[in-house]
C-alpha cells in the first residue's frame, strides 16, 4: 500500500488531508473528532480543578503537609493504644485516615494524657485536629466541629449496691467520684442536687475507693465502666445513662476554613454509615451511637 502523501494525526488537527486527496472528510467525522477534543480538554480541566481543590483543602486543615492528630490515650470512646506495640486503633484511627485520604496528606496521630494537653497543642499550632468532647468552657478556647458520635455515660457501683437507676444516686449521703475535668465531672457538678461530687485526680485509686466504700459510685463513659465491670465481678454498671457526650473534632480558634472542610467530611461519613460501622468495629456498640446529621 502506497502511503505517500499521508501525514500522522496531531493534537491540534485530528485529521489532516493529504495533498493528493481531492475531498476532505465527511462533516460528521470532523464533528466527531472535534467533540473528542472538547471532552478531553474538559476532563483535563476537571482533574486539575479537583487537584487544586484538594491541595487547598489540605493546606487549610494540615498546613505542614501532614495531618497532625491528637486524642486522649485512655479514652476508649476515641481510640485504643496497644500496650505491646503502640499501635493505635478505634475511631481516631479510622476517622484520621479517612480525613487524610480525602485531603491527600499523610497522617500522624499522637496519644496524649488529657484534654488540656490537646487544647494547648491546638493553641500552639503543633496539633491540627484534636479529638475532644464538646463542652462549653472548652469552646471558648478552641472551635468544635459538628459531633460525629454520642458516647453514653453512667455509673459504676458495687455489685451488692441497692442502687439500680441513675435517679437512685442523686440522694443525700451518696458520694460520687469522677475524674476532674472529664465531661462527666463537669456535667454532674452542675446538675447533682443532693449527692456529693468528689473530683478525683490520677493519684486517686478509684477502684480501691469504690471497693472500700470511700465512694458509692464512679462516673465515666459507659464503655470504660463496662470494661471495669468485666474485669471485676464485684462491680456493676447502672442500667441507664445520665448523659450523651458529644465527641467532635477540635481546631484552633478562628480556623474557619479548616472547620468547614472537617464538617463537610463528617457529614459525608455519617450519611455513608461509616460511623456506625466504626462504632461496631471498636466494640462500642451499646455504649455509643452516631450523632445525627445536621439539618440543611
Amino acid at each position: 500500500m502506497d502511503l505517500k502523501g499521508f501525514e500522522p494525526l496531531t493534537s491540534s488537527m485530528p485529521w489532516k488531508r493529504a495533498p493528493n486527496c481531492a475531498t476532505g472528510p465527511p462533516r460528521e467525522e470532523l464533528l466527531f473528532y472535534d467533540n473528542i477534543r472538547r471532552q478531553w480538554r474538559a476532563s483535563r480541566r476537571a482533574v486539575l480543578f479537583g487537584l487544586l481543590s484538594c491541595c487547598l483543602s489540605g493546606q487549610a486543615v494540615a498546613p505542614t503537609g501532614t495531618l497532625r492528630v491528637a486524642f486522649i490515650a485512655t479514652n476508649p470512646m476515641q481510640g485504643h493504644v496497644d500496650a505491646a506495640t503502640g499501635a493505635i486503633s478505634g475511631p481516631v484511627r479510622e476517622l484520621s485516615d479517612a480525613l487524610g485520604k480525602k485531603l491527600g496528606v499523610p497522617v500522624a496521630i499522637t496519644p496524649m494524657a488529657n484534654v488540656t494537653l490537646i487544647i494547648d497543642g491546638l493553641k500552639a499550632h503543633t496539633v491540627d485536629v484534636g479529638f475532644v468532647a464538646v463542652e462549653a468552657a472548652r469552646a471558648t478556647q478552641v472551635d468544635f466541629s459538628q459531633a460525629y458520635l454520642l458516647g453514653w455515660s453512667s455509673y459504676l457501683v458495687r455489685a451488692d449496691s441497692p442502687m439500680r437507676r441513675v435517679a437512685d444516686l442523686d440522694a443525700a449521703g451518696v458520694r460520687i467520684g469522677a475524674n476532674a475535668g472529664d465531661s462527666q465531672e463537669i456535667f454532674l457538678s452542675r446538675t447533682l442536687k443532693s449527692a456529693t461530687m468528689l473530683r478525683l485526680t490520677p493519684a486517686n485509686d478509684w477502684p480501691t475507693m469504690l471497693a472500700n466504700g470511700e465512694i458509692d459510685a464512679y462516673a465515666a463513659n459507659r464503655v470504660r465502666l463496662l470494661q471495669a465491670a468485666a474485669a471485676n465481678p464485684r462491680l456493676r454498671v447502672i442500667d441507664d445513662n445520665y448523659l450523651a457526650v458529644e465527641q467532635a473534632l477540635a481546631v484552633a480558634k478562628g480556623s474557619s476554613e479548616a472547620l468547614q472542610e472537617i464538617n463537610r467530611f463528617l457529614e459525608e461519613i455519617k450519611t455513608s454509615g461509616m460511623v456506625r460501622g466504626m462504632i461496631d468495629r471498636a466494640g462500642l456498640t451499646g455504649s455509643a451511637d452516631p450523632a445525627p446529621t445536621q439539618a440543611k
